[in-house]
């Protein structure tokens, strides 16, 4: 199952990214300043995911990738895909999953990741 990531990020703001089943990024949001903004973005995509625009773009060096917009606004940017036929099958895997997936809120005082490297030798 897919699953939408909240996170703080360094400046202060919020950003969520999709991601499937085994963890890839499928796409990550714009920096939303209120981790309540990131909530709504969330619940719109996966309420009324056929209101919003997929296009498809490609970089000055040849990736391809896609944006997630609604009203000329982008609010989200996918990840760099090497042709466009892997393009294709995340913007399918978004299209048969997003309004199935989870949302992930972990806490902001809580740093899962970080166990000091004295910890765990000395145990």
């Amino acid at each position: 199952m897919s699953v939408f990531v909240i996170n703080k990020r360094f400046d202060g703001n919020y950003k969520f990214v999709f991601s499937n089943r085994k963890g890839k990024i499928i796409f990550t949001s714009i920096s939303c300043k209120r981790k309540s903004d990131c909530q709504l973005i969330i619940e719109a995509l996966q309420n009324n995911y056929d209101m919003f625009v997929i296009t498809k773009t490609k970089t000055p060096r040849g990736k391809f990738f896609f944006r997630v917009s609604k009203g000329g606004l982008v609010l989200a940017s996918s990840r760099r895909y090497a042709s466009d036929y892997s393009l294709q099958k995340g913007i399918d895997y978004a299209n048969r999953w997003i309004e199935q997936s989870e949302m992930l809120d972990l806490p902001e005082e809580d740093d899962v990741f970080s166990t000091p490297a004295e910890d765990i030798f000395t145990s």
